[in-house]
This record gives C-alpha cells, sequence and structure tokens, in this order.
C-alpha cells in the first residue's frame, strides 16, 4: 500500500505483538521508503507491481493490502489469481473505519462484495444480559477477594495515617456523576498537592500521569503495580454505576473537555478494566486511550468482553505500564 497506510500496520502490529502479527517486508508503488530502502526498520522489497513475485520468492504467509490509488478491483483481482498456489494468505483492509466484530457483515451484491455496518449494540437483551453478568461477576468476586481485601486494608492503615479508602467523583454512563471507590495509594492531602506537581506531569492529554508521583506510599506503589487498588471498584459494579468491562472512568474535568466524538465513550457504563487495560495501561498516549475507548463503544459484544478480562490477568501481573 501507500507509505501511511503501511506505516499504520507496522505500528499497530507493534502494539499488540500478542497477537502473531508481524510485517517482514514491504512493497510501495515505486518501491521506496520514507528513509529510502524501509520504514520504521521494516524493508522496501518492491514495487507494487511485482509484489506476487516476491511474495513467492519470500515465502511469506500473509499479503497485507492497504489501501493505495493504485488498487483497481481489477489489480486486486489479477493479484488474488497470482498469489493461487504459492500458500500466501490475501488480506485486504478497507481503510474506511475502526468497525469490526459482530458489527461488520460481508454481502454480495450484483458480483460486488459489500461492508454492512449495523449500529452499535447499546441497548437491548444482550445489554440486559451484560448487566447481569456484571453483578453476579462482582458479587462472586468479592467473596473470593474478600480475604486479599482484608490484608491490604490492613496494610494500607499500617502504612500511613489515613482512611483505608480513596473516594473520587468520576463521570459513568450518559455523563452521570459517581463516586468511586479504590484502596488509598496516595498521602492524605494527594489531591492539594497536585497543583505544584502540574509542571511535572508525563501524562498524555487531558490525563495527570507521574512514573515516580512522589504522593504514592511505599505499599500504593506495590497495589498499583498490580491493580489491587481498584478491587474496591468491584462493590461499584455491584451497584451498578460501573461494568466489569468498559471505558476508563473519566473524572468530570476531563469531561467538560471533550469534543462531541469522545463524548461517544460516555454512551456505555465505565469499566473495571477495558481495552486500556490490556494494551499498555498508563504508557498509553491520550489519542490512543481514547480511540480504544470508541473502539469497544462501537464494537462492543460478550465475546470482547470475555476477552479483555482474559488478557487482564496478563496485564496486571505482569505490571506493565501501571504507575
Amino acid at each position: 500500500g501507500n507509505l501511511e497506510t503501511v506505516e499504520d500496520l507496522i505500528h499497530r502490529t507493534r502494539r499488540v505483538a500478542h497477537l502473531g502479527w508481524r510485517v517482514d517486508a514491504i512493497c510501495t508503488i515505486d518501491g521506496r521508503g520514507r528513509s529510502g530502502t524501509s520504514v520504521d526498520g521494516v524493508p522496501v522489497v518492491g514495487q507494487l507491481r511485482e509484489l506476487a513475485e516476491h511474495v513467492r520468492r519470500g515465502g511469506y504467509r500473509i499479503v497485507a493490502v492497504t489501501p493505495d490509488a493504485y488498487w483497481t478491483p481489477r489489480r486486486l483481482q489479477q493479484l488474488a489469481w497470482a498469489l493461487e498456489g504459492s500458500g500466501a494468505e490475501m488480506v485486504v483492509s478497507p481503510g474506511l473505519m475502526e468497525v469490526a466484530g459482530p458489527r461488520l457483515h460481508m454481502s454480495a451484491v450484483l458480483g460486488m462484495p459489500l461492508l454492512r455496518v449495523s449500529e452499535p449494540a447499546l441497548s437491548g437483551f444482550r445489554r440486559l444480559v451484560k448487566d447481569v453478568v456484571d453483578r453476579v461477576g462482582a458479587f462472586l468476586l468479592l467473596l473470593l477477594l474478600a480475604p486479599l481485601m482484608f490484608a491490604v486494608a490492613a496494610f494500607v492503615m499500617i502504612d500511613s495515617r489515613g482512611p483505608v479508602f480513596y473516594r473520587q467523583k468520576r463521570v459513568g454512563k450518559g455523563g452521570a456523576p459517581f463516586t468511586i471507590v479504590k484502596f488509598r495509594t496516595m498521602v492524605t492531602n494527594a489531591d492539594a498537592l497536585r497543583a505544584k506537581l502540574a509542571t511535572a506531569n508525563e501524562g498524555h492529554g487531558l490525563l495527570f500521569k507521574m512514573k515516580k508521583d512522589p504522593r504514592i506510599t511505599k505499599v500504593g506503589t506495590f497495589l498499583r503495580r498490580y491493580s489491587i487498588d481498584e478491587l474496591p471498584q468491584l462493590f461499584n459494579v455491584l451497584a451498578g454505576s460501573m461494568s466489569l468491562v468498559g471505558p476508563r472512568p473519566p473524572l468530570p474535568e476531563e469531561t467538560a473537555k471533550y469534543s462531541s466524538d469522545v463524548r461517544r465513550r460516555l454512551l456505555v457504563k465505565p469499566g473495571l478494566t477495558g481495552l486500556w487495560q490490556v494494551s499498555g495501561r498508563s504508557d498509553l498516549s491520550w489519542e490512543e486511550s481514547i480511540r480504544l475507548d470508541l473502539r469497544y463503544v462501537e464494537d462492543w459484544s460478550l465475546a470482547l468482553d470475555l476477552v479483555i478480562m482474559w488478557k487482564t490477568f496478563r496485564a496486571v501481573f505482569g505490571g506493565q505500564g501501571a504507575y
């Protein structure tokens, strides 16, 4: 494809390397890359018209065709024919919008392949099932994790003076405010100290984050690394203000600055975990975290929730991107 769409594909495969995709070689319209013979370290091996020859010679498993003016329907058909017998699978990115999963359907009309995009499932029976699963799951997890939570509460009390729990106003579904509950991981006057640390902010966009925040207690560092501080949010899930899986629960001052498209993340309940949790956590840029939240809103399904919860365990135990 063209340099922009190929570069985007390279970045996506590197962000989620655990999915097993890796770009090994590139063909462009003129056989050139951004730095002469490569794009972000991936070699450009030839021109688009030579693609089938390079695939057979290199033994590549997948040919990913990204948008470029070169790709007419006729040329795509000829490429598919040329790849027959090579053992390579051909995948084509429509390059239209970030919609996938159960909302995307392929139809053949008058010999033309057409993509049908259905509306996102924001209500109805499936959402009712999600609410039931959330509350039953939160109840069972609270029973299972009760001994751990009592132990954590004791460590928080011993480590520093102040309450065990930290309460903060967040914004939920439809813009409705609610109070989030977490184990306290900072000194009691942390909110007052935030203004003094504004110049040291390492967060992206509207987020405030510091990798070495002086307000965090010793126990708090451990709790944050493994997201144990967020376990009391199961009470929020049980009460119905949050979901087990969903977008990150934003602060009121964040939502006040949302553009119309970003406000779409408020169409569903915020989650205890989500695509942001399994894709980098605090290491994500503001734009990337918003993109993931909007993707979840658009493509939500019960299957996606199960996949995210499964991957959450891996992200949490690895402790990557948490601070």
